[in-house]
C-alpha cells in the first residue's frame, strides 16, 4: 500500500457549507477560538499510568488568560451539552487542556470536572477543516452514532468519543475469554463496508474506538471512528477499506478464521441496508450536504484522478470517469453502493 500522505492540508469552509452548518444547527458563537488556546506559556509532557508519553503536553497559560479561557471553555462544553444553559454547569471547572503536535489537526483536549464528584470529561478544539467537517456529518447521518460538534471561523468543537482505543483493544481484549469473537467479527465487517461507502480513510487501529457494551446474556460491539481527517482525500481505493491495514491484522484474521465468505456478504448486505435506511430518512439533508460537498475542493487533482479510475474499475461502472471532485465521487459511490435499495 502507498503510505497515506503525511499531512494532509486544511481545506477552508467555503460559504455553502457555512450556509448549511447554520440550517442545521452547527454553528454557534463561540468565547473561545482555537488560536486563542495557543497563547499557552509553558507546557510539559503528559505521561499514562505506566509513565509513558502519550504524545500530548499539558499546557499552562497565565492566570488572567487562564481565567478567562476557563469561564469560556465552560461556556463551550455547555453549548455542547446544554445548549448553553450555564446554569446548570455551575459546578463544573477545566482541569487541564492538553494540545497534541501529532497528526493533521494538532487538537487540544480539554478536561472538565465536576466539583461535587471529580467526574470528568472531554472535549476537543481542533482548526475548523472542510474535509473533516464533512466526515463528521456524514457519520452522524449515515451511521448508526451520533456525532456533537460546533463550528465557528477557523475553530472546531467536538465532543468526546467514548471508547477502547484500537490498539489496546486488540492487545487487551481480543484474548478475554467472555469476549464474544463471532460479534466482534462481524461489525469489523460492517464498520469496513461503512468506511467504504461514504470512503472515510486511514481507519487504521489507532483511529477508531470500541464501544463495549453488557448485554443480559453477552456483549456487544461498535466500532466508533474518531478521526476524520481522511474523508475522501486520498487517491487509493483500497485506503478506505480498514481491512487492508497492517495494524487492523489481529481483527482481520478473526474475521478470516471465524465468518465464511456466505455470512461476510450477509453482514455487508445487512449494512448496506441500514445505511439506506438512514439517507432516505434524512432525504433531504443528506441531498444537501452531498450537493455542497459536489462542488469543494477537498483533495488533490492527482488524487481524484487517481481514485475515480481505481473505482470505475473496481465497480465496473465508467461513470466514475466523469467526476470532477471528491465530493462527487462519493455521491456517485453512496449510490453505486446503494443501488436498488434507495427506490423502495
Amino acid at each position: 500500500m502507498n503510505p497515506i500522505s503525511l499531512k494532509k492540508e486544511s481545506f477552508p469552509v467555503s460559504g455553502q457549507l457555512k450556509e448549511y452548518l447554520a440550517e442545521y444547527e452547527r454553528d454557534s458563537e463561540l468565547p473561545v477560538g482555537y488560536n486563542e488556546l495557543l497563547q499557552y506559556s509553558s507546557s510539559f509532557p503528559l505521561l499514562d499510568k505506566l509513565q509513558d508519553d502519550t504524545l500530548w503536553e499539558t499546557t499552562v497559560y497565565e492566570k488572567p488568560l487562564n481565567d478567562a479561557l476557563n469561564r469560556g471553555l465552560t461556556k463551550i462544553y455547555s453549548i455542547l451539552k446544554t445548549s448553553g444553559d450555564i446554569s446548570v454547569i455551575e459546578h463544573l471547572y477545566v482541569d487541564r487542556v492538553d494540545y497534541c503536535t501529532f497528526g493533521n489537526s494538532n487538537p487540544f483536549r480539554i478536561r472538565i470536572v465536576n466539583h461535587f464528584n471529580d467526574n470528568h470529561d472531554y472535549f476537543y478544539v481542533k482548526k475548523a477543516d472542510a474535509s473533516r467537517i464533512y466526515g463528521l456529518e456524514l457519520e452522524h447521518i449515515l451511521s448508526p452514532n451520533r456525532i456533537g460538534y460546533r463550528v465557528q471561523n477557523e475553530t472546531l468543537i467536538e465532543e468526546h468519543i467514548a471508547g477502547i482505543p484500537g490498539d489496546a483493544f486488540f492487545k487487551k481484549h481480543l484474548v478475554r475469554s467472555e469476549l464474544n469473537k463471532v460479534r466482534i467479527a462481524k461489525e469489523f465487517v460492517k464498520f469496513n463496508e461503512r468506511c467504504f461507502i461514504r470512503l472515510l480513510g486511514d481507519m487504521r487501529c489507532y483511529n477508531y474506538v470500541v464501544d463495549v457494551t453488557p448485554d443480559f446474556e453477552d456483549e456487544q460491539y461498535r466500532i466508533r471512528v474518531i478521526d476524520f481527517d481522511q474523508q475522501s482525500y486520498e487517491g487509493r481505493r483500497i485506503i478506505y477499506l480498514p481491512e487492508f491495514f497492517e495494524d487492523n491484522g489481529p481483527i482481520v484474521r478473526l474475521c478470516t478464521n471465524l465468518l465464511n465468505y456466505e455470512a461476510i456478504k450477509q453482514y455487508q448486505f445487512e449494512e448496506r441496508a441500514l445505511v439506506a435506511r438512514r439517507f432516505k430518512s434524512s432525504y433531504k439533508k443528506i441531498r444537501h450536504l452531498l450537493s455542497c460537498m459536489e462542488e469543494e475542493t477537498l483533495s488533490k487533482p492527482e488524487k481524484v484522478a487517481q481514485l475515480k479510475h481505481e473505482l470505475a474499475r473496481y465497480h465496473e461502472n465508467n461513470d466514475y470517469l466523469k467526476c470532477r471532485t471528491m465530493g462527487q465521487i462519493v455521491a456517485l459511490n453512496i449510490n453505486v453502493a446503494l443501488s436498488g435499495m434507495l427506490d423502495e
